[in-house]
Protein backbone atom coordinates (compact mmCIF):
# COMPACT_ATOMS: atom_id res chain seq x y z
CA UNK A 1 0.00 0.00 0.00
CA UNK A 2 3.04 2.59 1.00
CA UNK A 3 4.26 2.02 -2.67
CA UNK A 4 1.13 3.06 -4.43
CA UNK A 5 1.47 6.65 -2.13
CA UNK A 6 -1.93 5.47 0.09
CA UNK A 7 -0.53 7.30 3.66
CA UNK A 8 -0.27 4.17 6.23
CA UNK A 9 1.53 3.33 8.90
CA UNK A 10 2.78 -0.16 9.54
CA UNK A 11 1.09 0.03 13.18
CA UNK A 12 -1.95 0.66 10.50
CA UNK A 13 -1.60 -2.49 8.75
CA UNK A 14 -0.95 -5.02 11.73
CA UNK A 15 -3.67 -3.56 13.06
CA UNK A 16 -5.58 -4.13 9.96
CA UNK A 17 -4.47 -8.04 9.54
CA UNK A 18 -5.11 -8.74 13.17
CA UNK A 19 -8.33 -7.93 12.87
CA UNK A 20 -8.90 -9.75 9.41
CA UNK A 21 -11.73 -12.53 9.39
CA UNK A 22 -11.67 -14.80 6.52
CA UNK A 23 -15.02 -16.95 6.79
CA UNK A 24 -15.15 -20.65 5.76
CA UNK A 25 -11.27 -21.43 5.96
CA UNK A 26 -11.19 -23.94 8.91
CA UNK A 27 -13.60 -21.93 11.05
CA UNK A 28 -15.11 -24.01 13.96
CA UNK A 29 -17.94 -22.86 14.70
CA UNK A 30 -18.62 -25.36 17.57
CA UNK A 31 -15.84 -27.07 19.61
CA UNK A 32 -17.81 -30.26 21.14
CA UNK A 33 -18.32 -32.06 19.03
CA UNK A 34 -16.73 -29.87 16.56
CA UNK A 35 -18.43 -27.98 13.50
CA UNK A 36 -16.28 -27.21 10.73
CA UNK A 37 -16.92 -24.92 7.76
CA UNK A 38 -14.16 -25.08 5.06
CA UNK A 39 -14.17 -23.75 1.43
CA UNK A 40 -12.05 -26.56 0.17
CA UNK A 41 -13.43 -27.31 -3.24
CA UNK A 42 -10.17 -28.96 -5.42
CA UNK A 43 -7.63 -31.52 -4.85
CA UNK A 44 -5.14 -29.16 -3.51
CA UNK A 45 -7.26 -26.98 -0.73
CA UNK A 46 -8.65 -30.67 0.49
CA UNK A 47 -5.34 -32.08 0.74
CA UNK A 48 -4.71 -28.94 3.03
CA UNK A 49 -7.46 -29.72 4.53
CA UNK A 50 -6.70 -33.00 5.19
CA UNK A 51 -3.15 -31.49 7.06
CA UNK A 52 -5.26 -29.31 8.88
CA UNK A 53 -7.62 -31.58 10.38
CA UNK A 54 -4.50 -33.87 11.38
CA UNK A 55 -2.86 -31.52 12.94
CA UNK A 56 -5.54 -29.90 15.41
CA UNK A 57 -8.12 -33.26 15.44
CA UNK A 58 -5.64 -36.20 14.79
CA UNK A 59 -7.97 -38.79 16.04
CA UNK A 60 -11.18 -37.90 14.87
CA UNK A 61 -13.09 -38.50 11.95
CA UNK A 62 -15.66 -36.41 10.07
CA UNK A 63 -18.73 -36.76 8.64
CA UNK A 64 -18.26 -34.61 5.73
CA UNK A 65 -20.83 -32.35 4.00
CA UNK A 66 -20.20 -32.62 0.97
CA UNK A 67 -21.79 -31.02 -2.60
CA UNK A 68 -19.28 -29.92 -5.46
CA UNK A 69 -19.61 -28.33 -8.66
CA UNK A 70 -19.88 -30.58 -12.30
CA UNK A 71 -16.71 -29.43 -13.18
CA UNK A 72 -14.53 -30.46 -9.89
CA UNK A 73 -12.12 -33.29 -9.35
CA UNK A 74 -14.64 -34.84 -7.21
CA UNK A 75 -12.45 -38.43 -7.03
CA UNK A 76 -9.15 -36.35 -6.06
CA UNK A 77 -10.79 -34.82 -3.11
CA UNK A 78 -12.46 -37.91 -2.01
CA UNK A 79 -8.99 -39.13 -2.03
CA UNK A 80 -7.34 -36.54 -0.52
CA UNK A 81 -9.67 -36.95 2.88
CA UNK A 82 -10.40 -40.54 2.73
CA UNK A 83 -8.33 -41.62 6.12
CA UNK A 84 -10.52 -38.99 7.97
CA UNK A 85 -14.27 -39.60 6.62
CA UNK A 86 -16.45 -41.74 8.71
CA UNK A 87 -19.39 -41.05 5.96
CA UNK A 88 -20.08 -38.31 3.50
CA UNK A 89 -22.88 -36.80 3.44
CA UNK A 90 -24.02 -35.61 -0.30
CA UNK A 91 -26.33 -32.69 -0.64
CA UNK A 92 -26.82 -30.09 -3.43
CA UNK A 93 -26.73 -26.89 -3.49
CA UNK A 94 -28.95 -24.27 -4.83
CA UNK A 95 -26.85 -23.92 -7.87
CA UNK A 96 -27.10 -24.38 -11.46
CA UNK A 97 -23.69 -25.45 -12.01
CA UNK A 98 -23.97 -28.25 -8.50
CA UNK A 99 -23.41 -32.15 -9.64
CA UNK A 100 -26.55 -34.35 -8.57
CA UNK A 101 -26.33 -36.28 -5.94
CA UNK A 102 -26.97 -39.66 -7.19
CA UNK A 103 -23.45 -39.06 -9.30
CA UNK A 104 -21.49 -37.93 -6.57
CA UNK A 105 -22.71 -41.07 -4.34
CA UNK A 106 -21.06 -42.88 -7.34
CA UNK A 107 -18.26 -41.09 -7.12
CA UNK A 108 -17.67 -41.95 -3.31
CA UNK A 109 -18.32 -45.77 -3.69
CA UNK A 110 -15.83 -45.78 -6.82
CA UNK A 111 -13.51 -44.32 -3.48
CA UNK A 112 -14.87 -46.56 -0.89
CA UNK A 113 -16.16 -44.48 1.15
CA UNK A 114 -19.95 -44.78 2.75
CA UNK A 115 -22.24 -42.14 1.82
CA UNK A 116 -26.12 -40.95 2.41
CA UNK A 117 -27.99 -38.46 0.07
CA UNK A 118 -29.88 -35.65 1.91
CA UNK A 119 -31.18 -32.67 0.48
CA UNK A 120 -31.71 -29.97 0.79
CA UNK A 121 -28.36 -28.66 2.55
CA UNK A 122 -30.35 -27.67 5.76
CA UNK A 123 -31.63 -31.47 5.99
CA UNK A 124 -27.99 -32.80 5.58
CA UNK A 125 -26.65 -30.27 8.13
CA UNK A 126 -29.83 -31.37 10.51
CA UNK A 127 -28.54 -35.56 9.50
CA UNK A 128 -24.73 -34.68 10.33
CA UNK A 129 -25.33 -33.10 13.98
CA UNK A 130 -27.59 -36.51 14.45
CA UNK A 131 -24.74 -38.67 13.67
CA UNK A 132 -22.18 -36.58 15.23
CA UNK A 133 -23.90 -36.16 18.16
CA UNK A 134 -23.84 -40.24 19.08
CA UNK A 135 -20.22 -40.27 18.52
CA UNK A 136 -18.01 -37.10 18.62
CA UNK A 137 -17.14 -37.30 15.47
CA UNK A 138 -16.60 -33.49 13.38
CA UNK A 139 -19.22 -32.17 11.54
CA UNK A 140 -17.57 -30.57 8.70
CA UNK A 141 -18.52 -28.83 5.04
CA UNK A 142 -16.52 -28.63 1.67
CA UNK A 143 -16.45 -29.40 -1.23
CA UNK A 144 -18.46 -26.80 -2.54
CA UNK A 145 -18.49 -23.07 -1.17
CA UNK A 146 -21.84 -23.01 -2.48
CA UNK A 147 -22.99 -25.82 -0.26
CA UNK A 148 -20.64 -24.27 3.05
CA UNK A 149 -22.23 -20.82 2.95
CA UNK A 150 -25.55 -23.11 2.48
CA UNK A 151 -24.46 -25.08 5.79
CA UNK A 152 -23.57 -21.84 7.79
CA UNK A 153 -26.83 -20.23 7.02
CA UNK A 154 -28.70 -23.37 8.40
CA UNK A 155 -25.98 -23.69 10.76
CA UNK A 156 -26.66 -19.68 12.17
CA UNK A 157 -30.78 -20.33 12.08
CA UNK A 158 -30.67 -23.40 14.15
CA UNK A 159 -28.32 -22.02 16.66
Amino acid sequence: MKASGIPITDEQIQKGFSQVQWRARFEIARREPPVIFDSAHNQDSFEKLYETLDAYFPDKKVYLIFGASEDKNIPGMFAALKSKIKKIIVTRADHPRALEVERIQQLAEQAGAESEAVTPVKSALARALELSSKDGSIVLSAGSMFVTAEVMSAWKTST
